[in-house]
């Protein structure tokens, strides 16, 4: 089928696109949130930028969402409404981030749509979120395979985040000190040039190297003993993952679906922070068990996330959604509320309070 998705997540676009349909790409000049292409991917030549003035009327079989922003811009596009029925263009919309406000009782912005199939990519966000109406279902993660890159030759702690100085305690940046007692600290992402500033580490402690190339970051991050994972509050991060089938161990906050993502062999995991810094140290001075830890991650990564299992469940939702509409495509039925609770204290949340995982 021909599917239209803005590139949004660069990271769950790059398993994404790896499937057997054709995919466009609203580019623009500007590039930007809203024409960004392939960004100079190296994706499937199945992976066709488009101008967006060139969409309306195109022969687009299904819509991917991913910001509530996009419902209209879609139909605007394609001069057609999205839904299930004639005349409308079948769509999902992916949910990748966990609620950030009015939690436990976050609701969802297409709660109120049942023509729409809301698709989680954990079982936390599908736990948490509050969809109403919406039908649901979860597809969790998938990640191209970088190698066993791991090395642990460098008796660091590797850390991946973006935007750590803003984002703060969502990232556990205020958790760094702690951990830099442990072993110093190889940073890697975007918007992390003030962090010696603000977490008080020199350069004997703490190093950021910065946003660099998918390949490159692998091959540098693997050198590092362990992979630490200090955010609190994320959906789950692919980094994560990624370091995981490269082999690294993990020692990781128990919070949110890194339990269910983290085996109990593969390092440490836990909401005690004095118990994490103990295990990193511990890592760090034991190459040979850190190297078994990171063996237990890959097996267990390469099976759980592995991209053949994520397409194949992504063409099941996607198969079902244009057959059949939103509630024909596999997983939980849609929740019917019996006692219609009052729903005034229960806001949607914004789309400018929504942080991409």
């Amino acid at each position: 089928m021909t599917i239209l998705l803005w590139h949004v997540h660069g990271g769950w676009t790059d398993a994404f696109v790896r499937g057997d349909h054709e995919y466009l790409l609203p580019t623009t000049r500007e590039g930007g949130a809203w024409g960004l292409g392939r960004a100079g991917r190296d994706w499937p030549d199945s992976v066709t930028e488009v101008a967006p003035e060139s969409l309306h009327d195109a022969d687009v079989d299904l819509v991917v969402l991913q910001r509530t922003e996009e419902l209209a811009e879609a139909e605007r596009l394609l001069g057609r409404p999205l839904g299930h029925g004639p005349g409308r263009v079948p769509a999902v919309f992916v949910e990748h981030n966990a609620p950030r406000v009015a939690v436990p009782d976050s609701r969802h912005p297409l709660a109120e749509r049942d023509d729409v199939l809301v698709v989680h990519v954990t079982h936390f966000n599908a736990l948490f979120w509050d969809c109403g109406d919406a039908p649901t279902t979860v597809v969790e993660h998938g990640v191209v395979d970088p190698g066993p890159l791991y090395t642990g030759e460098l008796a660091r702690l590797g850390v991946v985040v973006n935007d750590p100085v803003r984002r703060g305690r969502v990232t556990g940046t205020d958790l760094l000190p702690s951990f830099a007692a442990a072993a110093p600290l190889d940073v890697f992402g975007m918007g992390a040039d003030d962090l010696p500033r603000v977490t008080g580490l020199g350069p004997d402690r703490l190093e950021v190297v910065g946003d660099l190339p998918t390949r490159e970051l692998h091959r540098r991050l693997a050198r590092c003993r362990v992979y630490l994972h200090p955010i609190r509050w994320t959906s789950l991060g692919l980094s994560l993952i990624e370091a995981m089938q490269a082999g690294m161990p993990v020692v990781a906050l128990a919070t949110t679906e890194a339990l269910r993502a983290v085996p109990p062999d593969a390092g440490a995991l836990s909401t005690d922070l004095d118990e994490l810094v103990r295990a990193a140290r511990e890592l760090i001075a034991d190459p040979d068990a850190a190297r078994a830890a990171g063996e237990a991650a890959r097996t267990h990564a390469l099976e759980r996330f592995g991209l053949a299992r994520f397409l194949t469940d992504w063409d099941a939702v996607l198969g079902g959604v244009v057959a059949g509409g939103p509630r024909a495509a596999p997983g939980r039925p849609p929740r019917r509320r019996t006692d219609r609770l009052d729903r005034t204290d229960r806001p949607a949340i914004p789309a400018t309070e929504r942080t991409p995982a």
